[in-house]
């Protein structure tokens, strides 16, 4: 029997896999909308929905069509040529938002990643070397590349890796008077979800973003808004920041736009791509015409106004079903979110 055919299981993870990871003790092979079905053939629900990845849940039909036809005429040709879904999917991501051009990639790291080496690109050219600072605020979640991690706000994440990146502060997220004391001229960029995701679900306020765009304009920093979590969809609007009327310079996207193919998405205006010129960045697979065929079919599914309110409506369904438990067991102190990006703080 040869390696291909033979029978894994979980503990096959422990032997041949690095250890950052510990998944649960059986084995996925099949996935239908919410379910998944392990090795066994036991059903489950899956609750964890990709970790906001599946936002269209297992091998949605549309989405296993894009992928099948597109695997039957072209895989992979490099940046050293374009592609059509690569270029149908950002006409459709720029018809939709704020942003004139866009860089794509594989995670949200990566996307991350590119805004901030924009962001300093920007700064360098037009104002000089000292103008390198970026702020983010704490509890944030920007990715996991030396860069990213130290750009979010969770020490846990970035100790024991040596010496941090310099320039990178933190203050309290929805503290404006925090913000308006750190920026400065230096500053470059500020780096922002509109709703964090991991420090719990905690959206920012009206007045707070306003606030920091304003400072972003009054210091010519770059406002970079991280929708990795928050976007396509889950607020219900395609973009969080949506629900606040505040534009970013720059906007970062992954997760659920490829419904589980691995993409992501920098966005931004032409003025500031304009200062990414040939080989100043790059990616092998960004662009890549499968990824980005599943992620056209993505975007036709949840940019529509019967998905974007369901959301909507459901969102406020599930809080106020919460809300009830809370109260007759007296298990939440808050209730939170937009959309069905909702999080309950325990008592």
């Amino acid at each position: 029997m040869s390696i291909q055919e033979a029978q894994v299981s979980r503990a096959d993870f422990d032997q041949v896999m690095v250890p950052n990871y510990a998944p649960a003790g059986f084995v996925p092979v099949r996935g239908s909308g919410s379910r998944l079905w392990d090795q066994s053939g036991r059903e489950l629900i899956d609750l964890s929905g990709g970790i906001a990845v599946n936002g269209l849940g297992h091998c949605h039909p549309a989405l296993v069509e894009a992928l099948t036809t597109q695997a039957h005429k072209l895989w992979h040709v490099s940046n050293v040529f374009t592609n059509e879904p690569a270029l149908r999917l950002a006409r459709k991501l720029t018809a939709a938002t704020f942003a004139d051009r866009v860089f794509f990639s594989n995670s949200g790291a990566e996307a991350n990643e590119a805004a901030l080496k924009l962001a300093r690109r920007v700064a360098h050219d037009r104002f000089g070397e000292d103008k390198y600072e970026i702020i983010s605020a704490l509890n944030s979640f920007h990715g996991r590349t030396v860069f990213t991690v130290n750009a979010g706000g969770q020490p846990k994440y970035s100790e024991g890796f040596g010496p941090r990146p310099a320039g990178i502060s933190h203050v309290q997220y929805n503290d404006l008077a925090a913000m308006e004391a750190m920026i400065s001229e230096r500053t470059c960029a500020v780096i922002l979800e509109p709703i964090q995701g991991e420090s719990g679900v905690l959206p920012a306020e009206q007045a707070y973003l306003e606030g920091v765009r304003a400072l972003c304009n009054k210091f010519n920093a770059l406002l970079i808004f991280d929708e990795v979590q928050s976007g396509m969809g889950r607020s219900g609007k395609l973009f969080a920041h949506e629900h606040y009327g505040v534009t970013p310079d720059v906007l970062t996207t992954a997760k659920s736009l490829g419904g589980g193919f691995p993409i992501s998405a920098m966005l931004t205006t032409s003025d500031y791509a304009a200062h990414l010129a040939v080989g100043t960045h790059g990616t092998t697979f960004g662009g890549n015409p499968l990824a980005c065929a599943v992620g056209e079919a993505v975007l036709d599914i949840i940019n529509t106004p019967a998905v974007l309110d369901g959301v909507l409506a459901k969102g406020e369904y599930l809080r106020a079903k919460l809300r009830a438990l809370g109260e007759k067991y007296n298990l939440f102190e808050l209730v939170r979110g937009k959309g069905l990006l909702v999080g309950a703080v325990l008592n």
